[in-house]
């Protein structure tokens, strides 16, 4: 999906971008917030419902926080807050536990 002529404009002006330098910057602010969202929508299904959504499903595995987790990639290094489960026992799939370097994943 392709972003218009206007929004890459638009993305280029509200974020100062005047170097690829800082393209890569926002590739690699972007790209950390996709990834955060989807180890966020995979705890979502691990648990069986998404944040503040509990209601009456009883369940004893609750979200319990994040831990950080310093990873590098094709745009450089980062730190990504990997969610948590009370139990222990959420071990997400699109970064595995003990990986640090992604570089192949943008792929």
């Amino acid at each position: 999906m392709a972003a218009a002529k206007g929004q890459t404009r638009q993305i280029i002006s509200e974020n100062n971008i005047s170097s690829v330098a800082d393209v890569y910057s926002l590739l690699k602010e972007s790209f950390k917030g996709i990834l955060q969202g989807l180890m966020e929508a995979e705890l979502d299904a691990s648990l069986g419902y998404q944040k503040n959504q509990k209601g009456d499903l009883a369940t004893s595995n609750k979200r319990d926080g994040h831990f950080p987790k310093a990873l590098k990639s094709q745009y450089g290094e980062f730190q990504l807050d990997v969610p948590r489960g009370r139990n222990g026992d959420f071990g997400p799939k699109l970064i595995p536990k003990y990986q640090r370097d992604i570089s192949g994943i943008e792929e």
